[in-house]
């Protein structure tokens, strides 16, 4: 007994409690906060896929091969022309060698443009026949031999067709050469020829600088990018009817009368082109806010070329108020300026010193402005009572003239060129059916080449921003973009032109619309950055905490086991 007792002080003696403890830890407290953490990282992937950013898959490789195919070959347009001879029976003539005549000329001419995009290049093709008619028909005006040679061609042919008719040697006082295109996609050349080469190389001039190029000047022509048409295919011609001051006299129109007859036509001839609405709206008070001047021998109240800038009273005419035009379509302003008793008649004088005949100048990608004078506007200018007068439809035509020059066509009726002046042929819809093929092949291009250039700057911003937002409508979109992109070349390859140039007006809409969606303008700077910024102040403190709780609770643990280690390696020692 007093043995026992000896060993227990001993061991009492021996024990230290900040170092030793004679209970095993127990491993509730270090179950519980690794439960708090496990749990904690459990709810990590909770938490990241609550801010995962969606992305729409977009065909990056289709992207990046449609703008490749673009920028390296230009969309051309294959072409098939026509030569008809007729009366040509005193003349030993061979087709192949007149043929290939033609064909090293329009070589020649089309080496010389500028641009290749959007007309035929080399992929055109040249026939040559010979046939006869009635002599007594070209007796009739030009309008009648037109329409004559559409019912000989065929109606509604895409060939392009030059007929050459030879006076023969009869017809001495008809030596003069004439040259006339049509409304329609042929032309015809008329005099006594001698030389072949000289027939070639005006048949290949009409070819490629009328029917191809549209009649544009090399010069001064109107490029694809300043063409009136939005990114969206949709134009809105807005006609003004300004009176500067109604207490000398009030204009008025019947606006649905012009629309109905005149307009609807035109617009209907440019639907391939753009998508194409009209509004119209009579104005009062609404002064010019340049000066004219007073000349005496003109008997008129002179503004110049140089006052053009400042003509336009944006302060007082208030233009812009179309709802329909939202977005990117194009506003084009057609203005009738009816000028006040103080400056009546108020005409526009040119450098040159003669006056306007139309009286009227354009802006390019804004619109058209025509002044139009009353008549006797000296002798009424003292009248009590103003008068009350509607505009003749006539000054619609003026801003027809004014609509094909802001399309880059000309408007005037003939075409000046190295082998003498052609005869151009007005049509009742304001463009030929040559005028829209070109306009239709030129905007095709434009528009495919505006396509690739937005859908490859779409890629290349989607794939730097990893944290940008894709929904699938902008997958829809870029995807029909690329299919209407497609269908726009194949028609292209198959020389449809209208449709070609309908599928590329799609194609490039519906690329803006991807481009410019709002979900991708408005994180198109989302960063991990940001998303760190905005997530830390209420996650940062927590997991902290955690974090520590759970390295306190395991180092406690790993301490308190080695306190106890230490005791049961006292005890054993003593019982030894």
């Amino acid at each position: 007994m007093a043995e026992i007792s000896e060993t227990m002080s001993t061991e009492s003696s021996t024990f230290d409690t900040e170092t030793m403890r004679d209970t095993k830890p127990g491993l509730k407290r270090l179950i519980l906060t690794l439960t708090v953490f496990i749990s904690f990282l459990s709810g990590l992937p909770w938490l990241l896929k609550s801010v995962e950013i969606y992305r729409s898959p977009l065909p990056f490789s289709d992207i990046d091969s449609l703008s490749n195919e673009i920028d390296k070959s230009p969309l051309l347009f294959p072409c098939k022309f026509n030569v008809l001879l007729v009366n040509f029976d005193h003349i030993s003539l061979d087709a192949k060698k007149l043929g290939f005549l033609v064909e090293n000329h329009m070589s020649h001419f089309s080496s010389s443009s500028s641009s290749l995009c959007g007309t035929c290049g080399d992929n055109f093709t040249v026939s040559v026949s010979f046939d006869g008619f009635d002599r007594n028909v070209m007796n009739d005006d030009d309008e009648v031999f037109d329409e004559f040679l559409r019912n000989v061609l065929g109606k509604g042919s895409r060939e392009y067709s030059v007929v050459v008719v030879d006076h023969g040697e009869g017809d001495r006082d008809r030596v003069k050469v004439k040259s006339v295109v049509g409304k329609y996609r042929h032309g015809w050349i008329v005099g006594r020829f001698v030389e072949m080469d000289l027939v070639a190389e005006m048949v290949a001039e009409i070819f490629v600088k009328v029917f191809v190029s549209g009649g544009k000047d090399e010069e001064g022509s109107v490029d694809g990018e300043f063409m009136p048409v939005g990114a969206d295919g949709r134009i809105v011609l807005s006609f003004n009817l300004l009176n500067a001051d109604p207490r000398d006299w009030i204009y008025d129109w019947d606006f649905k009368e012009v629309d109905e007859k005149l307009l609807a036509p035109i617009l209907e001839a440019l639907s391939p082109i753009a998508n194409i609405s009209v509004e119209s709206q009579v104005l009062y008070h609404a002064p010019k806010s340049s000066y004219s001047y007073w000349d005496a021998e003109q008997d008129s109240h002179i503004f110049s070329t140089k006052d053009l800038p400042f003509f336009v009273n944006s302060n007082e005419w208030h233009l812009d108020t179309s709802i329909a035009a939202g977005g990117r379509s194009k506003i084009l302003q057609f203005v009738v300026y009816i000028p006040s008793a103080n400056e009546c008649p108020l005409r526009l004088q040119f450098p040159n010193g003669e006056l306007s005949v139309t009286n009227g100048f354009i802006s390019p990608t804004w619109g058209g402005v025509v002044v139009l004078n009353p008549s006797k506007c000296l002798e009424n200018a003292n009248d009590v009572h103003p008068l009350r007068r509607k505009i003749s439809p006539q000054i619609f035509e003026v801003f027809m003239g004014q609509l094909r020059q802001l399309f880059g066509l000309k408007s005037s009726g003939f075409y000046k060129g190295a082998s003498g002046i052609t005869i151009l042929l007005d049509s009742e819809r304001g463009f030929t059916e040559w005028e829209l093929d070109a306009l239709a092949r030129q905007h095709a291009c434009y528009n495919l080449r505006q396509c690739g250039t937005t859908l490859g700057s779409l890629s290349r911003l989607v794939q730097s921003l990893p944290r940008m937002i894709i929904k699938d409508e902008i997958g829809k979109q870029v995807k029909f973009s690329l299919e209407a992109a497609k269908l726009a070349q194949k028609n292209a390859s198959q020389g449809i032109y209208d449709a070609s140039a309908v599928s590329s007006r799609h194609a490039r809409s519906l690329a803006e619309d991807a481009f410019f969606h709002p979900s991708v303008m408005s994180v198109s700077y989302y960063s991990f950055e940001h998303m760190f910024a905005v997530y830390s102040p209420f996650f940062l403190p927590l997991s902290l905490h955690v974090i520590l709780a759970v390295v306190r609770e395991i180092k406690r643990y790993k301490q308190e086991s080695r306190k106890y280690a230490a005791w049961k390696a006292v005890a054993r020692q003593h019982s030894d």
